[in-house]
């Protein structure tokens, strides 16, 4: 059964067309994930699924009753409520239902009539037909299973963005909604967290609709695939490897179906024009060759013009510039124990990184992944032990929250800033990472996470480096950046150390896996895949 369907719906912001006369339908039980590009529109298709957002025309239908929950922006939370205290507001009735018993059990300390103990019966009865009992049970799970149990007795307002983040999808979780509307769920989880959502998605029961650009995340979770690209839906019964396969056979079918008509409509032209020749040629002029000629005009406007397909999108243009070798030795770590606000985040550790190497730094959050990032820059001191890196080593790096932009800046000057060139250069140069007109403008702390992305690395190309330090890189991009970043990565022939959960990019670039755990590194010399298959 449909639980939610658009039809034919146009949207626009400041008159520009967002969504052109798109159609879609959710069925019960169903697991979709849509991809596009930043900025196309995803998160918009989710507003109107969940009816925040109006559209200018056509129809949204909801199964009667349905009950919808999207992950979004927690702006409303309370900043001095507590984190257990917001997830529980999740059980809504149950919450009720349990105040109402409390109040009763002391209201029956004094008094025992019948009237109230048959009253106290019957909420007891409906708690427990609505899961009352598991409430506890269920938090737990939850809680547990993303991570975020030593979040629950801190307030709102002490949390960071990405905390918030996952607070907010367990209260969505804990809902058990009839349709999930879930918008890049697996930013800010660690691997542990992603597969813990991967395992709770592939057994929930509603219908699971997911804005994501986590590759193995989509192929684990959907068996259907949507695609919003220039501002229209195209539909792919499969999971992500799937809708490679067959998004590249159907773009060769409507490029094959393209050219067939091109070549029948040039076809049809120059009869046409060779009839009115001929009709005209005749002595006197033929009103039959007239009249087919213009049969054939009538029938060359009657034809459904076929779409040119777009084989290829704009993409950023990244090439890193490259400075001299490093010598052998990059990074050296020597007996090097760190503490921080009182938690011993590495004892006695020491390992190596060469030149050219590609090493993942992985780990669950909070175990101190980006502070020893912060050591091997030289901007966190060690408490005992030494890291040496080597004297030709030239460092670019890029961090999770991208403290290194002036959110007050304009793109403009944010990218003048550390790229010493004109206006007009500038702005040229931008438009290779897809910043166009007045996108330029734009102040730094307006733009969505995957521009800011973009503008950090337009930064980076300039900067002469031969060794990356990069702190989640692929977080906000969508798949198409995601690409041209890991091939820029390959060209590179310097150093790579990063710290990231995105596994298929870990895969396909990390040669090297240095995994931080209970205050230990242990490092396997291979990829994501190999190192799990190694510790399992």
């Amino acid at each position: 059964m449909t639980i939610v369907a658009m039809n034919d719906v146009v949207k626009r912001f400041t008159g520009d067309v967002v969504l052109d006369k798109v159609s879609l339908q959710l069925e019960e039980g169903e697991r979709v994930g849509l991809i596009g590009r930043n900025g196309e529109g995803k998160s918009t298709i989710l507003k109107i699924l969940k009816g925040l957002e109006n559209v200018d025309s056509g129809i949204v239908t909801h199964k009667k009753g349905v009950k919808i929950g999207l992950l979004n922006q927690m702006s409303t939370v309370h900043s001095e409520m507590l984190v257990e205290d917001y997830l529980r507001t999740s059980f809504g009735e149950l919450q009720r239902l349990e105040k109402e018993l409390r109040e009763l059990e002391q209201e029956m300390a004094t008094n025992s009539s019948e009237k109230l103990m048959n009253r106290y019966g019957d909420k007891m009865a409906l708690f427990g037909e609505l899961g009352g009992y598991e409430m506890d049970a269920d938090l737990n799970k939850v809680v547990n299973g993303l991570g975020i149990k030593q979040l629950k007795n801190r307030k709102w307002s002490e949390l960071s963005g990405g905390e918030k983040t996952k607070a907010g999808l367990a209260h969505l979780l804990l809902q058990k909604t009839d349709l999930l509307l879930l918008d890049e769920p697996t930013n800010h989880l660690d691997f542990l967290a992603v597969e813990w959502l991967t395992s709770f998605l592939q057994h929930y029961t509603g219908t699971v609709f997911v804005v994501s650009h986590d590759r193995y995340f989509l192929d684990e979770v959907v068996q259907k695939m949507v695609e919003l690209e220039n501002k229209e839906l195209i539909i792919y019964n499969t999971n992500f490897s799937g809708y490679l396969k067959e998004r590249e056979e159907r773009l060769l079918r409507e490029f094959q179906d393209y050219k067939d008509q091109q070549k029948k409509i040039k076809k049809m032209e120059k009869a046409i024009k060779q009839l009115r020749i001929w009709a005209m040629a005749a002595n006197p002029p033929s009103d039959a060759m007239f009249r087919r000629a213009k049969n054939m005009e009538k029938a060359l406007e009657r034809i459904v013009m076929v779409k040119r397909p777009v084989l290829t999108q704009k993409q950023m243009q990244l090439q890193f510039d490259e400075a001299g070798r490093s010598g052998q030795e990059v990074v050296v770590i020597e007996n090097v124990s760190k503490k921080f606000e009182d938690k011993v985040i590495v004892k006695n550790v020491s390992m190596q990184i060469r030149q050219g190497e590609r090493v993942a730094l992985i780990g669950e959050n909070g175990t101190g992944k980006t502070t020893l990032l912060k050591m091997i820059e030289g901007k966190v001191a060690t408490d005992s032990g030494y890291i040496k890196v080597g004297p030709s080593v030239k460092i670019a790096s890029l961090s999770q929250q991208m403290e290194e932009l002036n959110q007050e800046m304009t793109v403009l000057e944010a990218f003048r800033d550390k790229v010493a060139v004109t206006e007009g250069e500038a702005r040229k140069m931008l438009a290779g990472f897809m910043f166009y007109g007045e996108m330029v403008f734009r102040k730094v702390g307006n733009i969505s996470g995957g521009e800011r992305m973009r503008l950090r690395l337009a930064q980076f190309i300039n900067m002469p480096v031969n060794t990356l330090i990069l702190d989640e890189p692929t977080n906000h991009l969508d798949i198409a950046s995601r690409e041209v970043l890991e091939e820029a990565i390959r060209s590179f022939s310097g150093t790579v150390i990063t710290v990231s959960h995105d596994r298929y990019f870990m895969d396909q670039l990390c040669s090297k896996v240095i995994w931080l755990e209970n205050k230990q590194l242990t490092t396997y010399e291979g990829n994501y895949s190999y190192a799990l298959t190694k510790r399992q």
